[in-house]
């Protein structure tokens, strides 16, 4: 069973089913919606997210309250043996360095307890926000990876490619 992880203002603990009412809430969010799209559905979305084999979701808990989820997966080819991170915060809660805390948590995690050397993570290479909370985590920009992804009105877009290597890992 995984293990709940506490940062220094958010708590990071495994996601249930009983979780995803709430987190399909922030899902559905005009602003989470931008960056991840999705929908109609967007209960069954989460619960079929919290049962993806390969991939870790936790709930991002501060104030006692679920306020989004982080999630990580797993390279496991020992060549290029590294660990993933995605996060979706409730906006209502951007801007508090909630989403710093809850990626600096999981990669102290991911290195420590899992022996990771190398962690990613790729937002939309438009989105200053969340790409200055994963630098102020210690990832750096490793390159822009064109027409990474396509939006909702089916264009495609840039994605950036950022790295954390253990020892630059900051608290």
């Amino acid at each position: 069973m995984p293990t709940t992880l506490h940062g220094k203002a958010v708590t990071l603990r495994p996601a249930t089913a009983a979780d995803a009412p709430a987190l399909a809430a922030i899902r559905a969010t005009p602003q989470v919606v931008e960056r991840w799209r999705g929908g109609p559905d967007f209960l069954a979305e989460v619960a079929k997210d919290l049962t993806e084999e390969g991939t870790e979701v936790l709930v991002v808990e501060h104030g006692g309250r679920v306020v989004g989820a982080i999630q990580w997966y797993a390279e496991q080819e020992p060549d290029y043996r590294h660990a993933g991170i995605d996060l979706y915060l409730d906006p209502a809660v951007h801007g508090r360095g909630l989403g710093t805390d809850a990626v600096r948590t999981l990669a102290r995690h991911l290195v420590t307890a899992h022996g990771f050397h190398r962690l990613v993570i790729d937002p939309a290479a438009d989105n200053a926000a969340a790409i200055a909370c994963y630098t102020k985590a210690g990832f750096r920009p490793v390159g822009v990876m064109r027409q990474y992804e396509r939006g909702a009105d089916g264009s495609w877009h840039d994605g950036l490619l950022m790295d954390l290597l253990a020892a630059e890992l900051t608290d």
